[in-house]
């Protein structure tokens, strides 16, 4: 990458040194541009805009229903944004699903309500509301909360040790306050609406999913879905099936998702439909290692474990192996996934720099979860998490087997048979006579009691005859009697074992990652004047919507027939271009295609050859014409970098100097 971005502003044909010994004149050559970038980062709010003016006004993506007034939270994406779109996800798919050989299914939108229930979502996927009073518009009760405390924090000098130590506690336990506590530190504070300044209701929960109906009685309850998850977990027996009944294996999925946001801001990092990319990977709950961690576990890179936040330190490079053997990281499954991903973000063109990894800390944590990690990249909003890897032990598993009454299991067969104690749950006649037509709910639940829950029920029904019994498919409690089911441990010889897969799930926010791929990317540099500046992305050739353009450098014949065969060559190889034939001089030509990110452009100036421009150093090239499309795909599909192909071709005095480059506007 440093040798693509930092190759020579000029190279004489005759002498030719390697690309190395032109690192140092080119990082003295972009001192300026660094300059500028560094003073444009430190004022966020600018860089932002001028990020977010170039990208709508290039239509990376506008905002959706834009001639009606817009819907807050739905962007419509241009098409530079649709093919930045499609690149990252075919390198998802190349780097995970095709590398670790993954089942990629697909499931609908629309997802029946007994699913999300299964899944824990009708219940507690929701957010804490409060509604301005005299207007109705709501809020998100703890980002109000964050933005007050954040302001006192950073503004206001005269806060005591105490209400520092105050601020900071709240800021930490957000996610734990109940609405009461939410609604106390709201009227506390003073807090009121942000755009009229009116008072508040008190927090209630709203759920975040979007709920429909399917068919047209209205009887079947649905929901879009919050997430693509469901759709692997309950095809899981058919997916295990498929693989052979062999564990591990991971399955995917790419889809949309929805969340009805209560104030959607932050343009795509908080939107109400958005594209999601998921594994699942199944794995038996007491084997988590994994053949390719070795191929990962010398990775380092910032790290932020829970330790460090819980006693004020910044996230360091550690080492992933270091972190999984002194179990930072708690085993090498998770470990393996969190090393693939800080591999898959780098190389799309995220700076390393600006990417962490930060372990979730116990109040973020479900109960049922092993280990959490996200990986948070920094962006002029601060550290977004873009990626969720989660140890989430066998929960969804087990929660779809008790609601749907199958069992979703895995299973070890033994070389030769084992004598093991197996609880043994053995109904009477009498269960069946006291419960009807409910006797197979009570006795699956029954059933599906742990070692420990059942002989505690044994012990209770020897000394007092009866106890209570919840049956969750049910939605009530039952009484059992001693009389009804005998509870023992007994000796069994078993040549299988059979038990619920453990999941380790990455789960991708893909537009969250694409826009903080475009401010990643993104830098100004000087124009025809200093005043000017003119904007560039930097994308890698593997993400960028266009592979390179082909100019005519001026409007005749000859030169418009080789460019029209250089583009016929240039689809034959499948690289993505566009081909401007318009009058307009060749320095706008090259400052307008730059600002969509476009690596390389091909000027034709010659019959016989051309000039290769990049985009990033301005180095020019000559190239025959009959080579220049295998050039050009040699670099787009990595397998040289720009400096290995100046190395092997002579160097071309610029066509339009840096000075003579100008935006069109």
């Amino acid at each position: 990458m440093l040798l693509r971005l930092l190759s020579s502003a000029s190279r004489a044909i005759a002498a030719k040194p390697h690309p190395l010994q032109t690192l140092a004149a080119a990082a003295a050559g972009a001192t300026s541009t660094t300059r500028k970038l560094a003073a444009m980062a430190g004022n966020r709010e600018a860089f932002r805009v001028a990020v977010g003016n170039t990208l709508e006004r290039r239509l990376f993506y506008v905002p959706s229903f834009k001639i009606y007034g817009g819907v807050a939270g739905l962007y419509d994406y241009g098409p530079p944004g649709c093919a930045v779109k499609a690149n990252v996800l075919a390198f998802w798919r190349q780097h995970f699903v095709l590398e670790e050989g993954m089942l990629e299914v697909d499931c609908p939108c629309v997802t029946p309500e007994v699913v999300l229930k299964a899944s824990g979502h009708v219940e507690k996927f929701t957010d804490l509301m409060v509604k301005d009073e005299k207007t109705g518009s709501c809020y998100r009760a703890d980002h109000l909360l964050k933005d007050f405390c954040k302001e006192k924090l950073e503004n206001d000098n005269t806060l005591s040790p105490q209400k520092v130590e105050e601020l900071n506690h709240i800021l930490a336990v957000l996610d734990d306050l109940s609405a009461e506590q939410s609604g106390t530190k709201i009227k506390e504070y003073g807090i009121a609406a942000p755009d009229t300044k009116n008072p508040l209701s008190d927090p209630y929960p709203f759920n975040l999913m979007f709920q429909t109906s399917i068919g047209p009685s209205g009887l079947s309850a649905g929901y879009m879905r919050p997430e693509t998850a469901q759709g692997i977990f309950v095809n899981f027996k058919d997916l295990y099936y498929y693989n052979g009944n062999k564990l591990p294996f991971a399955a995917a999925q790419i889809g949309q998702a929805f969340r009805n946001e209560i104030s959607p801001r932050q343009g795509l990092l908080r939107v109400r439909e958005f594209t999601l990319a998921e594994i699942e990977h199944f794995v038996d709950p007491e084997d988590k290692s994994h053949p390719k961690f070795c191929d990962v576990s010398d990775l380092e890179f910032l790290m932020f474990p829970r330790e460090d936040q819980l006693t004020g330190r910044s996230a360091t490079r550690l080492r992933l192996g270091e972190a999984v053997s002194e179990g930072t990281v708690k085993n090498e499954t998770l470990g393996f996934f969190i090393g693939r991903v800080y591999l898959f973000l780098t190389q799309l063109g995220i700076d390393k720099d600006r990417l962490r990894f930060r372990q979730h800390l116990p109040n973020e944590m479900a109960h049922y979860a092993a280990d959490c990690w996200d990986a948070e990249i920094e962006c002029s909003y601060g550290w977004i998490e873009c990626v969720g890897i989660a140890d989430r032990s066998a929960y969804d598993l087990r929660a779809h087997s008790d609601k749907s009454g199958v069992p979703l299991e895995a299973h070890e067969k033994f070389a030769e048979p084992r004598e093991v104690e197996k609880l043994v749950i053995t109904p009477s006649k009498e269960l069946g006579l006291a419960f009807k037509g409910d006797q197979k709910m009570v006795l699956e639940a029954l059933e599906a009691m742990g070692e420990t829950e059942a002989l505690g029920m044994k012990a209770a029904l020897e000394s007092k005859g009866d106890v209570d019994f919840k049956v969750c498919t049910l939605g009530k409690d039952v009484t059992i009697k001693r009389n009804m089911v005998s509870i023992n441990m007994e000796k069994k010889k078993e040549h299988q074992r059979k038990f619920t897969p453990s999941v380790i799930e990455p789960s991708f926010g893909i537009g969250r990652i694409i826009y903080c791929l475009f401010e990643h990317c993104f830098y100004q540099r000087t124009g025809k004047t200093d005043d000017e500046q003119l904007n560039v992305f930097r994308f890698p050739p593997l993400v960028a919507p266009i592979k390179c353009t082909v100019f005519p450098l001026v409007k005749v014949e000859k030169f418009d027939v080789v460019a029209k065969k250089i583009s016929k060559a240039l689809t034959t190889a499948g690289i993505s271009h566009i081909i401007d034939i318009t009058g307009t001089s060749i320095g706008k030509r090259y400052a307008r295609t730059d600002e969509i990110g476009v690596p390389l452009a091909i000027t034709v100036d010659s019959t016989t050859s051309v000039t290769v421009r990049d985009r990033d150093s301005k180095d020019q090239i000559r190239v025959e014409v009959e080579e220049v499309a295998s050039v050009v795909k040699e670099v787009t599909d990595g397998q040289s970098t720009w400096a290995d192909i100046m190395w092997r071709y002579p160097a071309h005095t610029a066509l339009a100097t840096d000075e003579e480059e100008a935006s069109e506007t």
